[in-house]
């Protein structure tokens, strides 16, 4: 065999010996600290169609997540869509092998993944058999617990205290499933949701600190989802916040734009009124979730938990308000929807730094199980995130746990190139956004319609996505992306994974 026809392999290799001269020179810690290390604690906040830019009014999230930890700068969900998204957190799969298309009972919601007996193969279970305590309280799945029995409790939740009846997202008069025990909530100020919430959280982590148990905390708020019913101390924040009015929002020229923009009329004052109080409504619902990030962190710090816990922040998918001449709403593949924030804090991830790989939610179930030394499943289809934001060497940690992390760091530059992007027509939305899928790389956007249109944009000269340029870029290149969406539109496990990191042909 000639060495020339292998410089993968070679590569390879010479990229382990080099890992191996680094860790040699590395002074370790005595053994018996090494035998004694825990699995890190992870607690996970998630919220309801938070769009990226209100971020910029939560102070703590800001001071304790965006400069004390790292932020994904191109982080995407795959489905803008509450279920499809959350199904795609917990299993680590695209919602086309999820099966959880929309938010309806027919194709989607609590009820096919309930059907599908989805909830025996979670990141709850994968967790939990590695001695995990883990806890979900807040919003679950859509339509949860319809067809099952009203305290119903998913498989590998120690914890679990979700709203199963009533007005969650009003904040007052619901019922929570608490671990089997169903307990209404009323209309006084000590029953408004976010808070409820992050007290259960709060709860559970003073108890867990006085155990031997790594924990794995899933809080899912509600805030902002419409009707972003603020807590009463919020209530009179932002009364001049308005929707930034870049050229995006209430767009003049939709010529180029798929025919269900094209059909819109231009926003008159009272609907930019109405978005503006909206917007406003957003921000206030909010600092009550911010609030608790601060709440959280304290116990964490209180009960000397926080040296060894990891914060992972972000939402279910994003949130328009005007733009392209859109209501509030979901479901495009613009960048209001699909492009999140997703942040990470640990004393072993550098603080203040922004990673601009390609991330998206169907990394993060993997991330978890890797950070817990839990078997990811073969069934996924995402990607550990590891790699990209654990730099700093806990010195708590064995030098083959190193070597480990440090060879697979070493070889990201085989990363994600392209995240896909899908969508089920959802018939109870005006407009109703038709069938779509499409790619989403680090500077552009490609989307194809079930009826033959299709979306490009060059996103780094064109950030606002206001020239579709599909019918001027090079045909060559446009078949390039066609052909990758059509390998990525159906791919399962590995598949994806390797269709997303091949390089992509520059026909310029």
């Amino acid at each position: 065999m000639q060495l020339n026809t292998q410089p993968q392999l070679i590569r390879f290799l010479l990229l382990s010996l080099t890992v191996c001269l680094l860790i040699a020179t590395i002074n370790f810690p005595a053994y018996s600290n090494l035998v004694s290390e825990r699995p890190p604690n992870i607690l996970f906040i998630l919220t309801d169609d938070l769009d990226q830019a209100s971020v910029e009014y939560m102070p703590q999230v800001k001071s304790l997540l965006v400069d004390g930890g790292v932020s994904f700068s191109n982080y995407f969900v795959s489905n803008s869509l509450c279920c499809p998204s959350r199904a795609t957190i917990l299993k680590g799969q695209y919602a086309h092998n999820t099966g959880v298309l929309t938010n309806n009972k027919a194709d989607g919601s609590f009820v096919v993944f309930y059907k599908r007996n989805s909830e025996k193969s979670t990141i709850a279970t994968w967790l939990k058999r590695k001695g995990y305590r883990t806890a979900f309280i807040g919003k679950y799945l859509n339509l949860y617990p319809y067809t099952s029995k009203m305290n119903y409790v998913p498989p590998g939740w120690d914890e679990w205290d979700s709203p199963v009846h009533g007005s969650a997202y009003v904040q007052y008069d619901y019922t929570v499933n608490e671990n089997g025990k169903l307990v209404h909530y009323g209309n006084q100020p000590q029953d408004y949701g976010n808070d409820v919430y992050t007290n259960k959280a709060k709860q559970f982590l003073t108890q867990v600190a006085k155990t031997n148990q790594p924990f794995f905390l899933f809080l899912s708020y509600y805030a902002p989802h419409q009707p972003a019913t603020p807590a009463p101390r919020h209530q009179n924040l932002f009364p001049d916040a308005q929707v930034p009015r870049r050229q995006a929002f209430n767009e003049i020229d939709v010529s180029d734009k798929p025919q269900y923009l094209r059909e819109l009329p231009l926003l008159n004052q009272e609907q930019q009124e109405k978005i503006d109080y909206l917007h406003q409504k957003r921000l206030r619902s909010l600092q009550a979730v911010d609030e608790g990030l601060a709440t959280l962190y304290n116990t964490l710090q209180a009960t000397n938990q926080l040296d060894n816990t990891y914060i992972f922040f972000s939402s279910d998918n994003g949130f328009h308000l005007g733009q392209h001449r859109l209501l509030p709403g979901k479901e495009t593949a613009y960048e209001e929807d699909i492009h999140l924030p997703l942040l990470v804090r640990s004393p072993h991830v550098p603080a203040g730094k922004v990673i601009e790989a390609i991330a998206g939610n169907v990394d993060l179930a993997p991330t978890w199980a890797d950070l817990a030394g839990a078997r990811i499943p073969d069934f996924v289809d995402g990607r550990s995130l590891v790699p990209l934001f654990e730099l700093k060497l806990n010195t708590t940690m064995s030098p083959f746990y190193f070597y480990r992390r440090k060879l697979r760091s070493l070889l990201t530059n085989s990363w994600r190139q392209v995240f896909l992007v899908e969508h089920w027509v959802n018939p109870h939305v005006t407009p109703i956004i038709p069938q779509y899928s499409g790619l989403r790389g680090c500077d552009y956007t490609y989307i194809e319609y079930v009826n033959g249109e299709r979306e490009f944009y060059n996103l780094r000269q064109d950030p606002e996505q206001l020239h579709n340029l599909a019918r001027q870029t090079n045909p060559k290149l446009l078949a390039h992306y066609a052909q990758l969406l059509r390998q990525l539109r159906n791919c399962q496990r590995k598949d994806c994974r390797v269709t997303e990191s091949r390089k992509l042909i520059d026909f310029n």
